[in-house]
């Protein structure tokens, strides 16, 4: 007997309006690819949902992965903040050793 093989990808369903539903179906793509392409705002316009299809289980996993794109948007902003503080602090004890 012939081993079955199982499959796992995502499909992201964008809301078009009028035009339509579109299905964005990428096989090879994972679960941190679509986070990421969540983060930087490649889905447009609306994304109706996205679902993890894993062998013949499907699971709505829409809130989730926009969650998760959310807390790591917002944990780099910090960085990113904290990076632009300690630059400043950095710049600042330079000027003033520069002015003594």
């Amino acid at each position: 007997m012939a081993q079955r093989t199982k499959h796992s990808y995502f499909i992201v369903m964008e809301d078009h309006g009028k035009n339509g539903l579109e299905a964005i179906v990428h096989p090879e793509e994972t679960r941190r690819a679509i986070v990421d392409r969540l983060k930087k705002g490649d889905y447009t316009p609306t994304i109706a949902f996205i679902h993890h299809v894993d062998d013949l289980l499907i699971e709505d996993v829409t809130a989730e992965l926009f969650n998760e794109a959310e807390i790591e948007l917002r944990a780099e902003h910090i960085a990113s903040r904290a990076d632009r503080l300690a630059n400043t602090q950095d710049h600042n004890r330079k000027l003033v050793r520069e002015a003594v």
